[in-house]
């Protein structure tokens, strides 16, 4: 099958991590924390406004600056009528369009595929203790031996986190229920390292139920349920497993706008990436998270794009990811499954998808690399000029971005697989 997939910003073709193309797969404690691709936005105390530094040189929008007005700090259900009142900007091209997200079934076709992550979030920090230190862990990504990934935070008050230094190597967590973990080695160098492996409980996934609240960002209000964080695609891991931060993308999404969807024609296609704490404040490079691609999936999208019947849309950047680590140079997607280290940057490109359904991100975050490899970069600067221009709002409870292919211009120029 012969990709028609587009180029980022018409300057180079995409590659997949690991040997002819096929997805990066550690079989050991093969990495957590976050991707480019990972959908949440600043962690924590962090101040809204402040961006990552980006993988891969800088955006465009670098000059662009995003109030604190603007930061959505409750869910849309507490702002007003559900989750899906929110707005959508769609971009096409240097085109943009306003609309209400209830309207998405009439931006999509018939045969057009929805590529979701079903990732559930979990409540994922949990208060602990090192000596007379008050600590909240952030539980980040579970590793292929069993232990897990995981952040040391420091309380600042209000249910709100600050930034502190991790480690050193064994260190003892106390935990509530008299359990106990101990950080045995950092991820990337161990100076400054914010995220370390630590051996845990075996039981984990019943800590976190039982003692275990969503991690909160300090531009938010105040606390919500663990249902304010989870999507209508989430879906539970056999072994516990789960996001650390919820694929955001996904959170307008009602049954019944799902409903409309399919009865329109709409195609769902569903698969999975546990993303782990972002890598917000350190501006580390990605780490790997996993994922799986499963074969009904990978079957519907070849069908529909060797068809040419619809167009592939991803929501979320997750899935973007995902999907991507699947892909082999030959343009067809094979089910897949492990660890991805994919960071997909307008010099990577995409070979899959067409468009991308994601929330607004910070001018400077490394995010908008992806989105700037499926949109280009001049589409992507008119689109956050007008979300700024109309106030739309940024981070997991605020308004989402609908990125469609420019049909008219939609020819690709791929010269480089080269990072």
């Amino acid at each position: 099958m012969t990709a028609r997939g587009r180029c980022g910003s018409g300057d180079v073709a995409l590659v997949v991590p690991g040997a002819g193309g096929e997805p990066s797969d550690s079989s050991g404690p093969g990495g957590a924390g976050t991707a480019a691709g990972a959908d949440s936005p600043d962690l924590d105390a962090r101040p809204a406004g402040a961006g990552t530094g980006p993988v891969d040189g800088v955006t465009s929008l670098e000059a662009l600056r995003v109030p604190d007005a603007l930061s959505a700090r409750v869910p849309a259900e507490q702002r007003g009528a559900g989750r899906d009142d929110v707005r959508l900007l769609v971009s096409r091209g240097r085109s943009v369009a306003h609309h209400a997200f209830r309207e998405l079934p009439e931006q999509l076709r018939r045969g057009d595929v929805l590529v979701v992550n079903t990732s559930m979030t979990l409540p994922a920090a949990v208060n602990g203790r090192v000596g007379g230190e008050r600590v909240v862990v952030h539980f980040s990504t579970r590793g292929a031996d069993g232990r897990w990934a995981v952040e040391l935070r420091a309380p600042v008050g209000a249910g709100v986190t600050g930034p502190r230094r991790g480690g050193p190597a064994g260190t003892v967590v106390r935990l509530p229920g008299g359990r106990a973990l101990v950080l045995e080695d950092p991820l990337g160098p161990s100076a400054g390292a914010r995220l370390w492996w630590a051996r845990v409980p075996e039981a984990v996934p019943e800590l976190l139920r039982r003692y275990g609240r969503p991690i909160r960002y300090g531009y938010t209000d105040r606390d919500q349920p663990l249902s304010a964080y989870r999507t209508v695609f989430a879906v539970p891991s056999p072994d516990g497993s789960g996001s650390a931060e919820m694929p955001s993308a996904a959170r307008p999404f009602t049954v019944p706008l799902v409903a409309e969807l399919v009865r329109r024609g709409v195609l769902f296609a569903p698969l999975s990436l546990h993303t782990g704490v972002a890598s917000a404040e350190a501006h580390e490079p990605p780490y790997p998270e996993r994922f799986a691609v499963p074969a009904a999936t990978a079957w519907l999208v070849n069908a529909v794009r060797a068809a040419g019947s619809g167009r592939v849309v991803a929501v979320g950047t997750t899935a973007v990811r995902a999907l991507e680590s699947a892909v082999g140079p030959d343009g067809v997607v094979r089910p897949a499954e492990g660890w991805t280290d994919l960071v997909v940057t307008p010099r990577r490109g995409v070979r899959v998808v067409d468009g991308l359904l994601t929330g607004l991100h910070e001018p400077q975050a490394s995010h908008l690399l992806m989105l700037e490899a499926v949109a280009g970069r001049e589409a992507l600067r008119h689109g956050y000029e007008a979300a700024l221009q109309e106030r739309y709002l940024w981070h997991e409870f605020g308004d989402v971005h609908l990125i469609l292919p420019d049909e008219e211009r939609n020819a690709p120029n791929c010269f480089s697989n080269e990072w």
